[in-house]
């Protein structure tokens, strides 16, 4: 009857978690589903207590209060800009717990089962991978990992040899617990090896390989003690990671492969081809910003990642209500791997209560960019540079961007001249209908509001 009741828990715990993901496809409902897939957690964990036969019940809630503790103070506390590092570290916690999961197994695990000591060497492997992998991506988006160019051929060298090792522990008919050991730390440096040489600019797509990587842990442990809901928690995490990798690697018109496999995204990189490093960028400050602005029809508002650094989503979204109130239609532009996650825009505008309908996808703003008056660029760089589109010697060449060099006006907030993520000069700051307003984004948006205000 306990078995019963634990399942029944767990198939409604599954129910909710797939109900929850799909709710956090749009904004509007995203909260909500995040709040229901929470739900479905705590019934599963509460559930498992009920499971006969648990042991070291005292030392489980313990962990559990340290880790919920942790969680939470983590959450809480991060700032915008390091989110995409957080989510890094969670998802290489999960990747260590399948592995050290999979160390203890070992030790009961019978000689002879060779499927579940497969499934095991899985999750040994793919963990190990997911959590070395998850800290380095981690660091690189922290901006304390640099780029390291590691041999390919090195690197599948290691894996195979993990993967042999692993084989031969399955076949061998005795406990290897020094080999065991050796498998782990094989796993570890090809995570290593897998994910340095790997620009910054492609992060975000690793991180959503990664948190695949984690997803198939899962499963696989929930194969090793038959928990259902471990097995289909796993799955689905699995599944929509390849599938967010797959529509990132899209957008950016590359192969995942090519974003694995190659170096783009290094931050070696130099200027764009076509380019002419004597070119002479256009500036304009924030009183002739503001009259663009205030007299304008539309303005589009493209945030990138310099918004998040600048900490400025509240001041944007203020200057959006003061030029609302003269009459001007604000929209924000939002390119799918703007930032350094996926969503990563949409979770800061909506931080500062942007309305969700005002954040037009990519595909949806090019359409009405030739229409527009003013476009304000504010810490977004690869995005919207027009080499994607016009310069084939531009390693960026042929990713979809945000065409914003059609509008009549554009205004780029920004530090300094500096290259974007993928190292490369911007041409767009070149354009004869571009105007560069240099400072820090905060401090540049406070002063637009107060201009607009006094017309």
């Amino acid at each position: 009857m306990i078995l019963q009741i634990i399942d029944i828990c767990y198939l409604i715990a599954v129910v909710l978690f797939i109900v929850g993901i799909k709710m956090m496809s749009h904004p509007d409902s995203a909260r909500k589903g995040n709040s229901i897939a929470l739900s479905g957690m705590i019934l599963a964990i509460l559930a498992s207590f009920l499971t006969p036969g648990l042991d070291n019940l005292a030392l489980i809630i313990i962990a559990m209060v340290l880790g919920t503790i942790g969680g939470i103070y983590s959450a809480k506390t991060v700032q915008m800009t390091a989110m995409p590092q957080l989510v890094s570290f969670f998802n290489g916690m999960g990747g260590a717990a399948a592995a050290l999961i999979g160390l203890v197994e070992y030790g009961d695990l019978p000689v002879d089962d060779i499927g579940k000591g497969a499934v095991l060497m899985s999750s040994l492997i793919i963990g190990s991978v997911s959590f070395s992998g998850s800290l380095i991506a981690m660091g690189k988006l922290q901006g304390v990992v640099k780029d390291i160019q590691i041999n390919k051929i090195l690197g599948f060298a290691v894996l195979a040899i993990a993967v042999a090792l692993a084989a031969y522990i399955l076949t061998s008919g005795a406990p290897q617990p020094i080999l065991i050991y050796v498998l782990v730390v094989l796993s570890l440096i090809y995570g290593l090896m897998f994910v340095y040489p790997i620009g910054g600019a492609d992060m975000p797509v690793v991180i959503s390989l990664l948190n695949s990587l984690t997803g198939v842990t899962a499963a696989t442990t929930g194969l090793l003690y038959d928990n259902k809901v471990m097995l289909m928690g796993g799955i689905l995490v699995g599944s929509a990671g390849i599938l967010l990798t797959l529509l990132m690697a899209k957008a950016m018109n590359r192969s995942v492969s090519n974003i694995l496999f190659t170096s783009f995204g290094s931050s070696a990189g130099g200027a764009a081809a076509g380019v002419d490093g004597e070119q002479v960028a256009k500036e304009i400050n924030a009183y002739d910003s503001s009259i663009l602005m205030a007299y304008a029809k539309r303005v589009v508002i493209v945030p990138g990642y310099g918004l998040a650094v600048a900490q400025a989503q509240h001041a944007v979204h203020d200057l959006e209500k003061i030029l609302e109130e003269k009459g001007v239609e604000v929209l924000y532009g939002i390119h799918p791997v703007a930032g350094r996650m996926p969503g990563h825009m949409n979770v800061l505008l909506a931080e500062s209560d942007v309305p969700y309908d005002k954040l037009i996808e990519m595909d949806d703003m090019n359409e009405k960019l030739p229409n527009t008056d003013v476009v304000m660029v504010i810490g977004a760089n690869d995005v919207v540079n027009p080499a994607a589109n016009d310069d084939p010697s531009s390693p960026i060449y042929g990713m979809p961007i945000l065409e914003v060099n059609k509008a009549a006006n554009v205004i780029v907030i920004k530090r300094s001249m500096s290259s974007g993520y993928a190292g490369i000069q911007n041409a767009l700051f070149f354009e004869p209908k571009t105007r560069m307003l240099f400072g820090d984004a905060k401090k540049v948006l406070n002063e637009l509001v107060a201009e607009v205000k006094n017309m």
